[in-house]
């Protein structure tokens, strides 16, 4: 399962909302192994924010384009994130 909490970040206290579960169409977003570690963010610079898993299980990385809006996202699906072509494995230790 995930679970997903945004933040409002203010030098004095940060504040937490309350965490959440994810869909993608009207199912709950699974990964493939535990220790999820996700971010919710536009990473591509189009002013929609994007969601990013990134999994502990062979250090791949999840992108869920949002198809919505940032205060209403709407994911669909998964790639593996890649650059220049290549999917992105990040390497644990």
């Amino acid at each position: 399962m995930l679970f997903l909490t945004t933040s409002l970040l203010s030098p004095a206290e940060p504040l937490f909302q309350t965490p959440f579960r994810v869909k993608i169409n009207d199912d709950f977003i699974v990964v493939d192994a535990h220790h999820a570690a996700p971010i919710y963010d536009d990473i591509d610079g189009d002013g929609l924010k994007e969601l990013l898993v990134g999994q502990f299980q062979e250090g791949r990385i999840r992108l869920y384009e949002n198809y919505g809006t940032n205060e209403r996202p709407v994911f669909k699906t998964f790639t593996w994130l890649e650059a220049g072509g290549e999917e992105i494995c990040v390497g644990g230790g």
